[in-house]
């Protein structure tokens, strides 16, 4: 099983062309998982030892916000429609971009770009875009779907989640954050490491890395007019550098999936000829994505009790060939 096999370093991977640590196949050729092969029953088994009160705390933010999303993305509408002929019965329709808000990217999101490649080194080609209508589960055609959002929906995100509050950790350093979460500003590796050790914490294999950066704490004190710029503006924002030190970290940790409170996990845009972390994170190893996580009340609540490590629950919508997913995700204490 993953959790048994010895995993490749960093510097153990191969190249392919311009990019470092080349994961494909180390699942096998038909792998549709990633790094999501890490979380394995007995990984989940040992995960649960984390809920000792029973505490739990929901990373979902409201599906209605942002408004007016980022990347020019569609933004949500909910409408509720009353049956009066009924006298007390509501249905609601939802109409939303699965990356308006909190999110999982999935493996058809992001590829490396100037390649036109996606992950396990598929052509953007091989990839059906318009309606993947279905109209049968005994009808389903397993190449139209590949690599889809389903493959998570299916097993389960869930493991030991681990929170590095930067914010925290910036503010009681500065007395306040050095940086504004809607600006280009790149969060060093360094600062990573030494948050989580002040925090007490030691990573393990195929823990889910989650970090606090800002963006949601700087949302809800923000003006109308600063809300709505976020949807109309060039996008900007604070995230993780994009060096290969980072990369090394992050893969020679063999986190399972990585997540933050930014629209976008790196910094963006990236500096000037460096490859989007996207690339490397789905397109090269297939690890999951998450962004506008709400950790406002996980912050709280680990900073209350010490404990900055819980069990980690997210299934995705089991959307057959989707793209990407609200994550349904919570912490366990």
């Amino acid at each position: 099983m993953a959790s048994e096999r010895k995993l490749p370093t960093f510097d153990e991977l191969p190249k392919f062309k311009d990019f470092t640590g080349c994961a494909w196949e180390v699942w096998g050729k038909e792998d549709q998982l990633g790094t999501v092969n890490l979380l394995t029953e007995e990984v989940v088994k040992e995960a649960s030892k984390e809920i000792k009160t029973g505490k739990a705390i929901g990373l979902n933010w409201p599906i209605n916000f942002p408004a007016k999303p980022a990347f020019h993305r569609q933004a949500p509408v909910h409408e509720v429609i009353f049956h009066e002929a009924y006298g007390a019965v509501h249905d609601d329709i939802l109409h939303i971009n699965t990356q308006s808000g909190t999110q999982w990217d999935g493996l058809k999101h992001f590829g490396l770009l100037h390649h036109g490649l996606f992950y396990q080194g598929v052509p953007a080609s091989f990839f059906q875009s318009g309606n993947l209508k279905q109209n049968s589960p005994a009808d389903v055609n397993p190449e139209l779907i590949k690599y889809g959002i389903h493959n998570w929906a299916q097993h389960g995100i869930c493991g030991r989640g681990v929170l590095v509050d930067l914010v925290k950790y910036y503010e009681e350093k500065h007395g306040k954050l050095p940086y504004d979460p809607i600006t280009t500003h790149a969060i060093p590796l360094a600062d990573i490491l030494d948050c989580a050790k002040k925090q007490g914490v030691t990573f393990r294999k195929a823990d889910i890395l989650i970090l606090r950066v800002g963006f949601i704490k700087r949302f809800n004190g923000a003006t109308e007019a600063e809300r709505n710029s976020i949807g109309e503006k060039e996008e900007t924002f604070a995230g993780i550098e994009q060096t290969e030190d980072m990369k090394r970290f992050l893969w020679d940790n063999h986190f399972a999936a990585i997540a933050s409170d930014q629209p976008a996990l790196e910094r963006w845009p990236p500096p000037e000829g460096v490859p989007h972390l996207h690339s490397t994170l789905l397109g090269m190893w297939g690890m999951p994505i998450g962004e506008f996580f709400d950790l406002e009340e996980l912050s709280k609540h680990c900073a209350e009790t010490g404990r900055y490590t819980f069990f980690f629950s997210s299934w995705p919508l089991n959307v057959l060939g989707g793209v990407a997913s609200p994550p349904n995700a919570a912490a366990y204490f």
